[in-house]
């Protein structure tokens, strides 16, 4: 027998006990109990035939008969609740009860006909019942709740530090085979004597082993040759081509002097080929490390990202059980995680108790109730629960909220526009915007634009760091060898809970923060992502405040303006705007920027807006 069925059985052994317990002649104890255990949803008629076999024994007959008319009216009362509403909050509970009790006492009062002083009586004792009520309710919910650990739990607890570290120990792997793919890089820009030695005798094999005086030109190491190659070598790398003077001089010493810069080139040639193709590879071999210690550190980050409190915080999770079961809500598997922000998020799986639809939002209220925080659905969490069993997530509520909106205009003649954007909700309360000019204009900038933005949201997505996700996109970028394909990255990433805004720059156009007609921009020096391995991020964070706004727009906007200093006219016109409205915003920028073009687009530009305010 597990501890539940036991401690049922103790409720009841309760529920005989409680009739010894008399009060000026009343009895509160009785009907009290009986409404708390019943909304418990315990075996409702055991209960009550053993209330029942528990006034047989200790209460008069006249009170037995009284007593028992009010259980079988706060049982009625509370299944009818139930029936019509599909849920039974405590205070319904406890007000039944109550209700029962003083009606039941004016209605005995009344037949009786004895002295009316005794209905003050029938008040006070309504009153407590209905106060024991709402005190034992949650007791016995902590009662009921505590210590039971289903196996399943106990399981998972169990293997939940295996868990992590497995994962610790992988993270460690990939970051040792980083390592032996980091020690491995190391550029060569020049020919090692080595190389050249390589390159004079693959020379000399093809061109002097036919010749009769071979012998004779490289018998002895202080033959001229030797310095002859050396130097032959050395102004084909720096000219491309023998130099006059060597060739002169390597006439005058061999008469297959042109046969021998002929192949020269060619070997040199092809020796050039050969280190190109090397530091490529090395070049891939960096790319493979950088991309081994984002995966390392994704590992970390989820041996780590979620703590289970669950065993902590029993008495919380037992008042959430509880309030969704008011609103007739069954639930099992709770599991509540703080995250490294220290935020809560919640996980369950719920099924409504009699079939009815009932919304996640309600379910998010009482999930709020019992946890004593603000808690919203997850993001892809679904927005109704029925009979079947469904997983939830409630997330806690942040501090802020946003809207975004966009303005573009296609650069004339042009069918397609260069430029791709983004808006996107990441999990912990992060919302990003992301732009990206590809390099030109047409369908070839739009396809390396699109490429950039679809990598960087795949990648924050499925868990990376924004550094990461910008350093491993570039690596696709530099690994795909398209020449010319490079395009600008501008992303600035928001804390809802902390107003924070995190800003990454990669060869982008200018961003600015616009509080009230006060403009600060946030400017950029380097180069766009795509032409080399090591990438250089621009970062920097500011505090936003409510009623701020963030807008990223790309080269084409502020080229056009065709003045010394066009970040200080773009802080003009923002300054000069009074809307509350992220999208008429973006729209009167372009408005404004067409005034001084009369009307033309020479480039593609896109203005994203987004304002934060607090809930």
């Amino acid at each position: 027998m597990n501890k539940a069925k036991w401690k049922e059985i103790m409720l009841y052994g309760a529920a005989i006990l409680v009739s010894k317990g008399q009060l000026a002649g009343c009895y509160p104890l009785i009907p009290g109990f009986f409404a708390a255990v019943f909304m418990e949803e315990v075996n409702r008629t055991l209960l009550l035939i053993f209330t029942i076999f528990g006034m047989a024994l200790f209460v008069p007959v006249q009170a037995m008969a009284k007593y028992t008319m009010i259980l079988l009216v706060t049982g009625l009362c509370i299944r009818l609740w139930e029936w019509a509403n599909r849920s039974c909050r405590t205070w319904i509970g406890a007000a039944a009860a109550g209700a029962s009790v003083f009606l039941l006492t004016v209605a005995g009062e009344v037949l009786q006909v004895r002295n009316r002083a005794a209905l003050w009586m029938g008040v006070l004792e309504s009153i407590c019942v209905c106060a024991m009520v709402l005190v034992a309710a949650p007791l016995l919910q902590r009662f009921l709740e505590e210590g039971a650990v289903p196996a399943w739990q106990g399981k998972e607890a169990r293997r939940e530090p295996e868990h992590g570290e497995k994962l610790q120990t992988y993270a460690k792997s990939f970051n040792g085979l980083s390592q032996i793919f980091s020690q491995m890089e190391n550029f060569k820009g020049n020919f090692e004597p080595e190389e050249m030695g390589k390159m004079q005798q693959e020379i000399a094999g093809k061109v002097c082993i036919s010749c009769s005086q071979c012998a004779i030109c490289w018998q002895e190491e202080s033959s001229p040759m030797y310095d002859l190659f050396f130097r032959l070598i050395h102004s084909i790398e720096k000219r491309g081509g023998a130099g006059e003077e060597v060739h002169q001089e390597l006439s005058s010493y061999c008469p297959h002097s042109d046969s021998i810069v002929e192949e020269a080139i060619g070997v040199f040639e092809k020796a050039k080929l050969n280190l190109a193709w090397y530091n490529r590879l090395l070049e891939n071999r960096g790319v493979i490390a950088e991309q081994l210690d984002a995966m390392a550190y994704i590992m970390e980050d989820c041996a780590r990202e979620y703590k289970d409190i669950s065993g902590h915080e029993g008495k919380l999770l037992g008042a959430v059980k509880s309030r969704l079961r008011e609103k007739g809500v069954l639930s099992r598997e709770i599991h509540l995680y703080q995250r490294q922000n220290g935020k809560l998020s919640l996980q369950l799986k719920a099924a409504s108790k009699w079939g009815n639809c009932v919304t996640v939002k309600e379910m998010a209220k009482a999930v709020s109730q019992g946890l004593k925080r603000d808690m919203v659905p997850g993001k892809y969490t679904r927005s109704l629960i029925g009979r079947e069993e469904a997983f939830l997530v409630f997330e806690e509520d942040t501090l802020y909220h946003t809207l975004q909106g966009v303005a573009r205009l296609t650069k004339n003649h042009a069918q397609i526009s260069g430029d791709s954007f983004s808006f996107l909700e990441l999990e912990g309360g992060e919302c990003v915007m992301a732009l990206s000019d590809g390099m030109g204009s047409g369908i070839n900038a739009c396809r390396e634009s699109e490429m950039v933005i679809e990598l960087i949201e795949k990648f924050l997505e499925a868990g990376f760091r924004k550094e990461t996700a910008i350093r491993m996109m570039n690596s696709a970028m530099v690994i795909q060898g398209e020449e010319g394909s490079f395009s600008t990255v501008d992303m600035a990433s928001l804390d809802l809970y902390t107003g924070r805004c995190e800003f990454y720059k990669i060869g982008a156009a200018a961003t600015y923060i616009k509080r009230g007609e006060e403009v600060e921009c946030i400017s950029s020096a380097s180069l766009p992502a795509g032409i080399f391995h090591q990438l250089e991020i621009e970062r920097s964070s500011r505090q936003l405040q409510d009623g701020d706004f963030v807008v990223l727009v790309t080269d084409g906007v502020t080229d056009c303006l065709q003045v010394p200093m066009p970040e200080e006219t773009m802080q003009e016109i923002l300054g000069s705007i009074d809307t509350n409205n992220p999208e008429q915003m973006a729209k009167q920028v372009l408005e404004r920027i067409l005034l001084c073009t009369d009307g033309k687009v020479p480039d593609d530009m896109t203005v994203l807006a987004a304002g934060i305010w607090e809930k």
